[in-house]
């Protein structure tokens, strides 16, 4: 209960310096919004005096060009519409997903198949090229292994055939053609 009490008591204190900072934020945001209307209207009046003295010259020998302060004032004018304009506006923050960029398409494209598509070709090549290569590897490993246990057979049959008698020559000779034999058959049946 404790703690809770503590945290309510740091939650508070802490919501409370928030709104201070927020007060006193709104309140520099309010003061130049109002120096700035005061500046406008300030402008506006001087304007307004400018724009009645034009209509009503006084009678002077001397001319005096007043578009260079006429030109002066709408800058003035510009100016404080372009700061008013450029005030800081509430910030609206949205989430989105976007498959397909809203701008610089050009650039995306280019990004994605310029680079991404190649390094994805070079990945899909990489990985053909070491599953060729374990293929290769495991049908050199199994040929050796075959040719091992063809060289073992074959002289196992030459022993046999060099140390037995002329009945067991004979009769090794005879499976020697039943063989070839029946292979010479499964050769036609398969054709």
């Amino acid at each position: 209960m404790d703690t809770t009490d503590k945290y309510e008591q740091i939650e508070k204190e802490t919501l409370g310096l928030v709104l201070e900072e927020f007060t006193q934020e709104q309140k520099t945001t309010n003061q130049t919004m109002n120096d700035l209307i005061a500046a406008v209207n300030t402008i506006g009046s001087k304007l307004d005096d400018f724009k009645r003295e034009l209509d009503n010259p006084k009678s002077v020998s001397v001319t005096v060009n007043t578009e260079s302060i006429r030109q002066i004032v709408c800058k003035g004018l510009t100016d404080v519409k372009l700061m008013i304009g450029t005030q800081p506006k509430s910030i609206v923050r949205k989430f989105q997903i976007l498959l397909f960029p809203e701008q610089d398409a050009k650039l995306f494209y280019k990004v994605i198949f310029g680079r991404w598509f190649l390094w994805l070709v070079i990945m899909l090549f990489l990985t053909n090229f070491y599953k060729w290569g374990i293929h290769y590897s495991d049908n050199q490993k199994e040929i050796k292994m075959q040719m091992i246990e063809n060289d073992r057979i074959k002289k196992s049959w030459d022993y046999l055939y060099n140390n037995n008698g002329k009945e067991v020559k004979k009769l090794m000779e005879k499976a020697y053609i039943n063989s070839e034999q029946a292979e010479g058959n499964r050769q036609t049946i398969s054709k």
